[in-house]
C-alpha cells in the first residue's frame, strides 16, 4: 500500500476549520452535516461514516465536518495516557483535512460533558452549540452519561428535534481472512505487535508518529547515518524496533529506515524514533515532519560496540529499500 496513494486528497484544498470547545456554530460549519465519534487513527470504518456525512452534505447543500473529543474518553476515566493513541489532536486533523471535509470540531472531554445524559448532551452540544442539520455516527456509537444513548436513540431524538440521522454499518478490514471489523482497538493490537502491515490494512493508510525533528546526541551523524529525531507521545504502544518507512517533509516523501525504542547499545533511555531519509540532504531541525510505517525489520538490541551498531544499520538501510521497492510494486 503505497503511503502517496492512500493518505493524499487528489482534490484542491479547501479552507480547514479546526474548532475547540465553540459555544455557539463555528464560522464555515454553520448548520454543517457531522460526523461523531473519537476517530482515533481515522481507520476504514471512520472514513466509511465521514464519506456517509460527505454525501448528506453535498445532497443537503451543507458543510460537512466531525464532531470528537479531547482527551480521549478512556483517558478520562481511566487515567491519563491509558489508552495508546492512533492519532493526537494533530495527527488527527491533517487527516481530516485530506479527507477533503470542511472541518473538525473538538469538544473537552471533562467531569461536566461525561455527567451530560444522552438527551441534554443532543440538546446541549449538538442543538445548541452547534446547531446541526445532520448527524452521521458508526454502528456502535454511544453517548450520554453511562453510555446509554444508542444510535437508535439518536435517531429517535433526530425525529424529535428535526435533523437528519444516519448510521453506518460494521465496516471489515480489507485483507482480513476472518472479515475482522476496522477498529482502532485491532489497530492497537497489531502495532504492539509490530505487525504495521496489518496495521495499514485495518487503517487503510499507514499508521505513523507526527511530530517536530529534536536535536539528539548526534550519534546517528558520526556513524554515518544522520537521523531526524522524534519524541513520540508517551501512550505510544508500538513494538520497539527497526522499521521501513517514508517520510513526509514539507509535503515531500522520502523513503528510510528508522529505529523506535531505548537504544540499548547508547543509552537505554526513554522511547526515541530516530529516522534515517534516503536521499536527503539539509536541515530538519524544528521542522515538522511525519514518519510512516511500511514495514517491520528486526527488533532492536544491544550491540557490542559501535562499529557493530554501524554495519547493522547499513544492512537495516537495504533491506528497507528492498521492502520499500515491494510496497511500490504492489500499489
Amino acid at each position: 500500500m503505497r503511503w502517496s496513494d492512500s493518505l493524499a486528497d487528489p482534490r484542491p484544498s479547501k479552507n480547514f476549520v479546526l474548532a475547540i470547545d465553540p459555544a455557539a456554530p463555528p464560522p464555515g460549519l454553520e448548520g454543517a452535516v457531522v460526523a461523531i465519534g473519537n476517530f482515533d487513527g481515522v481507520h476504514r470504518g471512520h472514513v466509511a461514516v465521514i464519506r456517509r456525512a460527505e454525501a448528506l452534505a453535498q445532497k443537503l447543500g451543507r458543510p460537512c465536518a466531525v464532531l470528537t473529543f479531547e482527551p480521549h474518553p478512556t483517558d478520562f476515566f481511566r487515567g491519563e495516557k491509558t489508552i495508546f493513541r492512533l492519532a493526537p489532536m494533530q495527527a488527527k486533523a491533517k487527516s481530516l483535512e485530506r479527507l477533503g471535509i470542511d472541518g473538525m470540531i473538538v469538544i473537552t472531554f471533562d467531569a461536566a460533558l461525561a455527567s451530560l445524559t444522552a438527551e441534554q448532551f443532543i440538546a446541549e452540544i449538538l442543538l445548541r452549540r452547534l446547531g446541526v442539520r445532520a448527524v452521521v455516527a458508526g454502528y456502535d456509537f454511544h453517548f450520554g452519561a453511562g453510555r446509554k444513548g444508542t444510535p437508535v436513540f439518536l435517531k429517535q431524538s433526530g425525529e424529535r428535534h428535526g435533523f437528519l440521522v444516519e448510521i453506518v454499518e460494521r465496516v471489515s478490514a480489507i485483507g482480513s481472512e476472518a472479515d475482522e471489523a476496522a477498529s482502532s482497538t485491532a489497530t492497537r493490537a497489531a502495532l504492539e505487535a509490530g505487525d504495521v502491515e496489518h496495521a495499514a490494512h485495518l487503517l487503510g493508510h499507514p499508521f505513523s508518529i507526527m511530530g517536530e525533528v529534536l536535536h539528539g546526541q548526534k550519534l546517528g551523524r558520526a556513524l554515518g547515518f544522520p537521523t531526524a529525531n522524534l519524541l513520540p507521545e508517551p501512550s505510544c504502544r508500538l513494538r520497539h524496533g527497526i522499521y521501513a518507512v517514508r517520510v513526509e517533509v514539507d509535503d515531500a516523501l522520502y523513503s528510510g529506515v528508522a529505529s523506535f525504542g531505548r537504544r540499548p547499545t547508547v543509552d537505554n533511555g526513554s522511547p526515541l524514533l530516530e529516522a534515517y531519509l534516503f536521499d536527503f540532504s539539509g536541515d530538519l531541525y524544528g521542522k515538522t515532519i511525519e514518519v510512516c510505517f511500511i514495514g517491520w525489520i528486526r527488533p532492536e538490541e544491544k550491540f557490542s560496540s559501535l562499529d557493530a551498531l554501524k554495519a547493522q544499520i547499513a544492512a537495516d538501510a537495504e533491506q528497507a529499500k528492498q521492502m520499500l521497492r515491494v510496497d511500490i510494486a504492489k500499489g
